[in-house]
């Protein structure tokens, strides 16, 4: 995750609350995933970017969760989405950021 997303990420945080946010991932690996994930959950593990130490506990979901899908419409998540579905591995993806999700603290 970019510098700047984290920025944004806190701001919003800082603004609007933690319990008030959703992310969703659309990284197109399990591990990019995970560590995005990681990043809005428990802080940037790099310790280089906003979310360094900032333990946020952000609900986060890969944008492949049968979740997000069900609640886009089938119109858009076709136009927007439909192919990188096809391509990707939806299983290990969603695996990757439900594993961190559920260590929010």
């Amino acid at each position: 995750m970019d510098l700047q997303s984290q920025e944004a990420i806190l701001r919003l945080a800082e603004t609007h609350g933690p319990e008030n946010l959703l992310v969703i991932l659309g990284a197109p690996d399990p591990e990019a995933a995970e560590i995005a994930a990681e990043t809005v959950v428990l802080g940037d593990p790099a310790y280089a970017g906003a979310l360094a130490g900032a333990q946020l506990g952000l609900d986060v979901y890969h944008v492949l969760d049968d979740q997000i899908k069900n609640a886009v419409p089938e119109e858009v998540w076709e136009s927007q989405i439909g192919v990188m579905a096809d391509v990707l591995d939806a299983e290990a993806l969603t695996t990757a950021v439900s594993e961190m999700r559920e260590k929010r603290p």
